[in-house]
């Protein structure tokens, strides 16, 4: 069974930085987009940033110069890198990729279990 964990986040004061990691268990053949959503109490889950097979960034206006999105295709991971953080970020973040390809016949969209981020002012 494929699965996405997250590593990485924690607790930081305002104006800190936290790094999130993420990375597959189990076997797979590639992945193509990856990507960083996040969810706060009461509210929908939201893009953060998504970084395409080829290095194709998009982020949330509310993140743009703050966060970074990156990821390394041989080891099949992507990362957050987050800047200059606000309370207002305080939100489980997940990891996802749309297409996670499995065999020449089969792929997969996967999930990530999330990671807390907690921002304090």
């Amino acid at each position: 069974q494929v699965q996405l964990v997250e590593s990485g986040g924690g607790s930081v004061q305002a104006g800190g930085s936290l790094r999130l990691s993420c990375t597959f268990r189990g076997s797979i053949f590639s992945v193509d987009d990856m990507g960083w959503y996040r969810q706060a109490p009461g509210k929908q889950r939201d893009l953060v940033a998504r970084i395409s097979r080829g290095g194709t960034t998009n982020y949330a206006d509310s993140v743009k110069g703050r966060f970074t999105i990156s990821r390394d295709n041989a080891k099949n991971m992507v990362f957050l890198q987050m800047n200059t953080l606000k309370p207002e970020d305080t939100a489980v973040y997940y990891c996802h990729s749309g297409r996670v390809v499995l065999t020449s016949r089969s792929s997969i969209s996967a999930w990530g279990q999330g990671t807390q981020v907690t921002v304090s002012s």
